[in-house]
């Protein structure tokens, strides 16, 4: 079995998905692990929906991809630029080509909500990652019309939609800061692996 950091490392952003089903069980398998999370007062404010119906998918784009178009129309500068030379625009496809959806909610109100669910979703993905599944962490410009859109309660704040389903290909992996340039030890000159990773810490 990978460890954790095996799952970390390989883990890809996945947009495009095969033609191929996926289990249920693996899915909730993920959700499972997600609701061990730790949060603030132990509040656990995530809430999840899975979404299968294709209707309900269809309705869930639509909602999307105007929210997406009238942030491509304001959107300018170096951003534009840089979700222009990455390909990306408004129209989110693989909302209805995933055969599952899942939204993550925070609950309105509860402490540390959002700090918390998103905690929950590193969970999700390398859970996902273990059972051999793909998804991309999609947060919607209208986030509000997307819950509206799925029928989500008014004290749900909708997170994340994370298509789910197996990659149609390689994925892809952005490349990632070195520990040294995103870790320091004691204060902010000594890199964390000077020492190496066989330094003894605590007592004795």
């Amino acid at each position: 079995m990978p460890s954790v950091l095996e799952l970390a490392a390989r883990r890809r952003t996945v947009r495009e998905f095969s033609g191929e089903g996926v289990s249920l069980g693996d899915v909730l398998k993920a959700l499972d692990a997600a609701r061990h999370a730790p949060s603030g007062a132990n509040s656990q404010p995530w809430r999840f929906l899975i979404v299968t119906d294709p209707e309900v998918k269809a309705r869930i784009r639509r909602a999307a991809e105007e929210g997406e178009r009238r942030f491509y129309s304001r959107v300018s500068g170096g951003l534009r630029e840089w979700l222009l030379s990455m390909g990306f625009g408004p129209e989110k496809p693989f909302l209805e080509e995933a055969p599952v959806l899942v939204l993550v909610f925070s609950k309105s109100g509860a402490p540390y909500s959002i700090q918390s669910t998103w905690l929950a979703v590193g969970y999700i993905l390398l859970a996902l990652e273990e059972a051999g599944l793909g998804t991309v962490t999609y947060t919607p410009s209208d986030p509000a019309a997307v819950a509206a859109a799925a029928g989500a309660p008014d004290d749900l704040i909708l997170q994340v939609v994370l298509p789910v389903g197996r990659p149609a290909g390689e994925g892809r992996q952005r490349p990632r800061l070195g520990l040294d340039e995103v870790c320091r030890l004691n204060d902010w000159e000594t890199p964390c692996a000077a020492r190496g990773s066989g330094w003894p810490v605590g007592r004795g």
